[in-house]
C-alpha cells in the first residue's frame, strides 16, 4: 500500500478513489482526493508537510483565510479542499485587509523558530548574527533584531557562493549597504513569505493563502512578491493602506530574494531580473 493510501485510511479510515494531481510547487506532491466514502480532501506529501501546516496554523490565528488543516500522518499533510472561483474586486478589497491583519501579527524577533526551502534551495529563518541551523529553542532577545543584518544574512548573501563571481560581488555590495536603504527595526509582522499569485485562492467568500513560508519580517516584503510577477486586483491598495515614502527602492531590494531563488533552481533565464533588480537597488 503507497503512503498516500496507508494515511487515508489511518485518518479517515477510507482509500482514494479518485486522485486529481494539482500543482504543488518545487516541495511537495499535491492532489485532490476524493475518498471511496465520498468526502473530499487535499493531500500534500512531502518532508517539510509538518512545518507548513504549523505556517498554515499561525496565518489561520490572525483570522485571515487559509484552507483547514486537517490532519497530517507522516509526510501527508491533509488540507480542506476550496471550491475555487475567479476572484472579483471584492475579493481584492477584502484581501487588502486580510493581509494587512496578518502583518499586524507581530513577532518577537524577525525569523521564524524553523528553516524551510523552496525546492532544493534552503530558507535560513534564525535571526541574524545566528548559526543558519539555529534551533527552536533560542532564547528571549532584546528588542526584534537587525532588519537589515537579517536581509543580508538570510535572504542574500547564502546564494553569493554559487553565482558568477561578478554578479556575487555586485550582491555583496549591496548587502552592505542595506543600512541605508532598509528600516533598521520595523515591526516584525507575520509574513506569507511566498505571495504570488499562485498561492491565492479564490473562493466565494474570499481569498485564501496557500503555500506559505512564513516567518516575521517587514510586511513590504510580502508586497514585493504579490507584485513580481503581475500584481492584485483593484481594490486591493485601498484595502491595504498606503505605504511608507522610498518603497520603491525597498521593493527592489525585496524582489531580488525571490529573483535570486528563480535563478539558483530554474537558470540563466532569470539572470536578467536579478541584474535589473540589482539596478533599481543601487548595485
Amino acid at each position: 500500500m503507497d503512503p498516500l493510501h496507508a494515511a487515508c485510511l489511518d485518518v479517515f479510515g477510507s482509500v482514494p478513489g479518485r486522485v486529481a494531481r494539482l500543482h504543488g510547487g518545487d516541495l511537495s506532491d499535491v492532489a485532490r482526493v476524493q475518498l471511496e466514502n465520498g468526502q473530499v480532501v487535499v493531500a500534500k506529501q512531502g518532508p517539510m508537510v509538518a512545518r507548513e501546516a504549523r505556517m498554515l496554523e499561525a496565518i489561520a490565528a490572525a483570522e485571515v483565510p487559509v484552507p483547514q488543516v486537517l490532519a497530517i500522518a507522516g509526510e501527508v499533510l491533509f488540507l480542506e479542499a476550496l471550491d475555487e472561483r475567479r476572484a472579483a474586486p471584492s475579493h481584492w478589497a477584502k484581501f487588502g485587509e486580510d493581509l494587512a491583519r496578518l502583518h499586524a501579527c507581530a513577532g518577537d524577533a524577525y525569523g521564524w523558530h524553523e528553516d524551510y526551502a523552496f525546492g532544493t534551495v534552503m530558507i535560513y529563518n534564525a535571526p541574524s548574527g545566528h548559526g543558519p541551523d539555529r534551533g527552536p529553542d533560542r532564547g528571549p532577545e532584546k528588542g526584534p533584531g537587525d532588519w537589515p543584518g537579517f536581509w543580508a544574512e538570510r535572504r542574500l548573501l547564502p546564494f553569493v557562493a554559487q553565482m558568477e563571481r561578478g554578479l556575487g560581488a555586485r550582491l555583496e555590495t549591496l548587502a552592505g549597504r542595506l543600512g541605508e536603504l532598509l528600516p533598521a527595526a520595523p515591526a516584525p509582522g507575520l509574513l506569507h513569505g511566498d505571495l504570488w499569485s499562485g498561492n491565492l485562492l479564490a473562493t466565494q467568500d474570499a481569498i485564501h493563502l496557500i503555500d506559505p513560508a512564513c516567518y516575521f519580517g517587514d510586511g513590504e516584503v510580502d508586497l514585493a512578491m504579490l507584485n513580481l510577477f503581475g500584481g492584485p486586483g483593484p481594490g486591493f491598495a485601498e484595502g491595504y493602506g498606503a505605504l511608507q515614502p522610498g518603497w520603491e527602492t525597498r521593493r527592489a531590494v525585496y524582489s531580488l530574494f525571490p529573483a535570486l531563488v528563480h535563478l539558483r533552481l530554474f537558470g540563466a533565464g532569470y539572470r536578467a531580473m536579478v541584474e535589473r533588480f540589482l539596478e533599481d537597488a543601487g548595485a
